[in-house]
């Protein structure tokens, strides 16, 4: 057991580029909840899931790039049905894929996973927890065209 017992998250904080913009694609692209900006900080909170998340103004605006990051990213869960969706509407909408969907048969997180660049170039992963062994494993190209 560690020296301290965490009781629980507060929040994490993303840091982006364009707090506006961010604030609009978090809301209307992934439908997190806004709650406010932090008086005069720089700072926005959105939730969902019951977690808080902080948009963070940088003071630097500089794109980041997931091999620099050692693939730093924030992931969130999805239904099969909306996991499908966003790979039809990222592609409507241009949103950057970083990579080919995964099909995670081992590991901590299984499933299959949809890693994406938000407006400042932060990656961040859609996990479908549903998807098992065995199950089709269509490509992002295949599930957009149908």
């Amino acid at each position: 057991m560690g020296l301290l017992k965490l009781e629980g998250v507060t929040h994490w904080s993303i840091p982006v580029n364009n707090l506006e913009e961010a604030e609009r694609f978090y809301q209307e692209v992934l439908g997190l909840e806004y709650k406010g900006r932090l008086g005069n900080s720089g700072m926005s909170c959105l939730t969902v899931g019951g977690h808080s998340i902080l948009l963070c103004q940088r003071n630097d605006r500089v794109i980041r790039t997931p091999k620099q990051d050692n693939r730093l990213h924030h992931a969130f869960d999805v239904s099969p049905q909306m996991f499908e969706r966003a790979c039809k509407l990222f592609h409507e909408q241009s949103i950057p894929i970083a990579e080919p969907i995964v099909y995670r048969e081992r590991g901590f997180f299984t499933g299959r996973e949809l890693y994406f660049l938000d407006p400042s170039g932060n990656m961040l992963e859609l996990r479908d927890a549903s998807w098992k062994p065995g199950m089709p494993k269509p490509t992002y190209e295949e599930i957009v065209a149908s």
